[in-house]
This record gives structure tokens, C-alpha cells and sequence, in this order.
């Protein structure tokens, strides 16, 4: 096409099938001839006059549809209001001269308005209620500062005690008794919590306390910490625990070729309780000897298939700074490790642990190999003013941030509050990466499990309607991560593949590529 011809199409572009369908309907005689009134006449005609000055789309969107409008409820054609076919084709090719995308106003109008209007809906009920029943940390923030000045009363903390992580850990809730003076729990409910304390850890870092609402029953931070009889009560066989099967060396996890665990602490700054690692966490402290990470880092020096490396443990944000530099600096010396990976819990449990030493050492070896910080958050009330800040000084140090939440019942096993939980870790400078199936491997919390086909709803629902980032992969652990989701590609029909909607369930057509054409080996510089 040469450039005058091109100039002609820029000035009057063709019309498309979307608007030539819309000018047909406004031309269609109406059953009963209409008489509009004055008032209508003015407001068309205020409408047109707009439409003709100025240099939007908007008020040429705006006659359509009330031409439209009017039409429809039988009300009077353009000819009506005084308005020519060939008026309203010069303002069709004037909203596409206009728009950068040369978008028509059919198009615009009669498909994409109606798609956002019924995509808009799947939403409301969702944007009506999650700050009622998801409420984050942000969204809870001043009754948070007054569960934390009556916390540090009854424990005698200042500020300082407060605002660093020694003073979390040293005012630690760990016993009931200590519970009961922070918590409002009835005595049978202590003294449940009590017969789970006899078998294993309880603890709570008081910040992470201060999270609990007063009078919420089954308070989804509460669920999360303070242990119920349910754990005793549904004894029975316990699956071995991962370092029986998948141990090859002293603390090392491994599952794939490429990728191992090291198990470097059994530490937390609280205990949670659904943890996979109930069996390591022991009822001492440790950080182990260099001895032992030794043997761990020996294995990963011999095998050069190895190529990402997890520390956890526990929780790899509890190792003292001169541990974590000196374990860092041993992996980034090994040549085929090319990635590392933290696991914690403390941006949300302890955020004054992130300090700037703390960030300075990821931040050195960040900038040797990318270093990947994994975090589980698994309610919207866990991101708080702090622990959002925690969060946003660890990206910018970082190659990424990324949280594998757990699917637990009563927490975040509704679309509300999945959906909230995803968008405001998405907000927190956090990448949603996996949801996962609470464990069958611990019977001490089946009361937590959730169906699978619960889950897989949820994680579809998702699609379509929040940031496809802000969207986690649903995964099972079965000695190894096996993917949950559902699959979308229902049936073919010849070349072409029927494909489902998880947010609509409407089914489309999706033509594949061409088998001999992708068969064909000789193609492009290669012809």
C-alpha cells in the first residue's frame, strides 16, 4: 500500500462488522412508530453535539449507547432525533481515527463493555466481603497496636524488647500459662491446649500474638499457633517423616536430580500447627555443628547435577548471621550450584528479625547467585504495616520473594479469603508460587485437610478474576510436588481443541498448530 492510499484508510477507516451490525439494529423500524418528547429530543441532540466537538471516544461511545438504549425500549430511531445513517457513520470512522488502536465503536460498545460489565460482576460479591470476612493485618492495624500495648504490659517489654527479634524470642509464649494471661480462652480450651503441650511445642512470638483478634472464634492466627486436642485425638499411624525416605546425606532432602534441601536448624520463632516437620522440631533448640552441614555440603560438592540448593529447616532466618553468611558463602562456591533458596516464616512471625545485616548478607550473595526467599503466609491478617515493610526491603535485595501457602480449613479454604490472601501477599512485594494440600502424612492435624476438589476450585477460580501472578500453582506433596490442577483442554474436534473457561466454564474452540506443518524439519534458514 503506498502512503497516500494509506493517508485515505487513516481518514476513513472501514467500517467493521461489529458496527455495521450496530448501525443496522438503530436502523430497524420500530413495531410502533415513536414520538419523542422535547426533553429526549434535547438530550440526543446535547449528545450528537459532543460527539461532533470533541476529540474523545467517550461521547461517541456515550450517543451510540443511548441511541441504542432508546431504540431497544422503543422509544424513537436516530431518524427520530434527527440523526442521518451518514451522520452516524461519520462518527463510527471519526471514534476509529480517533482511538490509537483504531477500536471501533461496535466493537467497543456492543462486545468488549458487555464482557467487562459481566466480568465486573464476578467480583462484587467478592469486593463486598473481604474486608468483613478476610480482613488483613493492614485492615486490623489499630486493634493490632492494642493487642500490642497489652501484650507488653502483662509481659513487662518495652520498646526495644519489642522491635528486635532477641526480645521476640527471649518473651516468647510457650507455655499455657503464659497463653491464658494473653489469650481469652475458656479453661477447657487450656486445658486441651495443655494435654497437646505435653507432646509437642507450643510457641508464639508476642508480635505474632498481637495478630490474634480477642473474641474471634477460630481466629485464623490463632489456628495457626496455639494448639487444640485434635492433635492428640487423632492419633494413629504417622507416616514416616521425610528424612526416613528422602535423606542421602546428614540434613539434605532431596526429591529431584537438580535440586536438594538442607535441613539447617530445627528452630522456629513459632511453631506451627500443621507442620509437615512436626517429628524434627524436637523439644531443644538447635543449631547444629559445622560438622554436620559439612557431611550436607560434601554430598552437594560430589554430585554437579545439583544446581539449586533450599535452606530451611526450621527456619533459615533463625541461623545467627555468621552461620547463615558462612553456609551462603559455601554454597556459592560450589560452581554447579547456581541458585540458593531460603525458607522461612519470620516475615510474618518475627519481622524485626530483617535488619540491615540480615539484608546486607543476602544482598552479597544475591549478587554472586540469584537467592530466592520462600515464605508461607497463609492468611491476609499475617501482612501487616510491618511485616509488608519486611517484605519490600527483602525484594529489593533479592532475586525474588515467593510464598507457598498451605490450604488449611477454616483459614483460607473459602474463594473470599483465598482470594484476599492472594492479593494481598501480590501487594506485600510477594510472588504467590504454591498452595499446598495440607499433608496426609501427619494424622496430629487431619481436622486441617481440605479436599482436593475444594482446592481445585478455588485455584481455578482465581483465573479470570485477580493477577494471573497473584495466582499459585495447587500442589500436593507425595514424595515430590505433583500439580492439582484441573485440566481445561476437554475434548477436540479435528484440528481443533476445545478449551474450558475456569472462571465461566465456557467452552471455546482453539484451533492447534498444524502436526505436518511442525513435523516438517526443513523450514525457515533452513529451506
Amino acid at each position: 500500500m503506498n502512503s497516500k492510499a494509506h493517508d485515505r484508510l487513516q481518514e476513513n477507516p472501514p467500517l467493521d462488522g461489529f458496527t455495521i451490525e450496530l448501525l443496522g439494529e438503530l436502523a430497524r423500524p420500530l413495531a410502533s412508530p415513536a414520538s419523542p418528547g422535547e426533553d429526549l429530543r434535547t438530550e440526543v441532540a446535547s449528545l450528537y453535539l459532543r460527539a461532533r466537538q470533541e476529540q474523545l471516544t467517550a461521547p461517541i461511545v456515550r450517543l451510540f449507547a443511548r441511541l441504542l438504549e432508546l431504540h431497544r425500549a422503543g422509544q424513537g430511531t436516530p431518524a427520530d432525533f434527527a440523526l442521518s445513517a451518514a451522520d452516524l457513520e461519520g462518527l463510527a470512522q471519526r471514534h476509529q481515527q480517533i482511538d490509537e488502536h483504531m477500536v471501533s465503536v461496535g466493537g467497543r460498545l456492543t462486545r468488549a463493555l458487555p464482557i467487562a460489565t459481566t466480568a465486573n460482576a464476578r467480583v462484587e460479591e467478592y469486593l463486598s466481603d473481604k474486608e468483613r470476612l478476610a480482613p488483613s493485618g493492614t485492615d486490623l492495624w489499630e486493634r493490632i497496636l492494642d493487642n500490642k500495648r497489652r501484650i507488653m504490659a502483662a509481659l513487662g517489654m518495652d520498646e526495644a524488647a519489642w522491635n528486635s527479634f532477641p526480645g521476640q524470642i527471649r518473651h516468647a509464649v510457650d507455655s499455657v500459662e503464659t497463653l491464658a494471661r494473653l489469650v481469652d480462652l475458656p479453661p477447657a480450651q487450656l486445658e486441651s491446649v495443655a494435654r497437646v503441650t505435653k507432646s509437642y511445642r507450643m510457641r508464639l512470638t508476642p508480635y505474632y500474638t498481637s495478630l490474634i483478634m480477642p473474641g474471634v472464634i477460630n481466629d485464623p492466627i490463632m489456628l495457626q499457633s496455639v494448639p487444640t486436642g485434635e492433635m492428640i485425638d487423632n492419633a494413629g499411624i504417622e507416616i514416616p517423616p521425610v528424612a526416613a525416605d528422602h535423606s542421602p546425606a546428614r540434613l539434605v532432602d532431596q526429591f529431584y536430580p537438580r535440586v536438594v534441601t538442607i535441613k539447617a536448624t530445627n528452630m522456629c520463632a513459632m511453631y506451627c500447627t500443621h507442620c509437615l516437620r512436626l517429628a524434627h522440631i524436637g523439644r531443644k533448640d538447635q543449631v547444629y555443628a559445622r560438622e554436620a552441614y559439612a557431611e550436607a555440603l560434601d554430598y552437594i560438592r560430589a554430585n554437579p547435577r545439583i544446581r539449586d540448593v533450599l535452606v530451611t529447616g526450621g527456619d533459615a532466618f533463625v541461623l545467627p548471621n555468621a552461620m547463615l553468611r558462612w553456609l551462603l558463602g559455601e554454597l556459592d562456591a560450589i560452581d554447579h550450584v547456581r541458585l540458593k533458596r531460603l525458607g522461612t516464616r519470620i516475615p510474618v512471625t518475627a519481622p524485626m528479625r530483617v535488619d540491615d545485616e540480615l539484608l546486607d548478607i543476602l544482598e552479597e550473595s544475591n549478587d554472586r547467585k540469584p537467592i530466592r526467599v520462600v515464605t508461607q503466609i497463609n492468611t491476609a491478617q499475617e501482612i501487616t504495616p510491618v511485616s509488608r515493610d519486611a517484605f519490600r526491603r527483602l525484594s529489593k535485595r533479592t532475586f525474588a520473594v515467593l510464598n507457598q501457602a498451605v490450604l488449611l480449613k477454616g483459614i483460607n479454604d473459602s474463594r473470599v479469603k483465598m482470594w484476599k490472601l492472594c492479593e494481598t501477599v501480590h501487594e506485600a512485594y510477594v510472588r504467590p508460587y504454591y498452595l499446598f494440600n495440607c499433608s496426609y502424612r501427619n494424622p496430629q492435624f487431619v481436622h486441617f485437610r481440605v479436599p482436593l476438589e475444594v482446592g481445585r476450585d478455588l485455584v481455578e477460580s482465581m483465573y479470570g478474576n485477580i493477577s494471573g501472578d497473584a495466582i499459585p500453582r495447587y500442589i500436593a506433596t507425595a514424595g515430590g510436588k505433583i500439580p492439582l490442577h484441573r485440566s481445561n483442554v476437554v475434548g477436540r474436534n479435528g484440528n481443533e481443541v476445545i478449551l474450558r473457561k475456569p472462571w465461566s466454564g465456557e467452552e471455546v474452540s482453539y484451533p492447534d498448530a498444524d502436526a505436518e506443518v511442525y513435523g516438517n524439519a526443513r523450514y525457515s534458514f533452513n529451506k
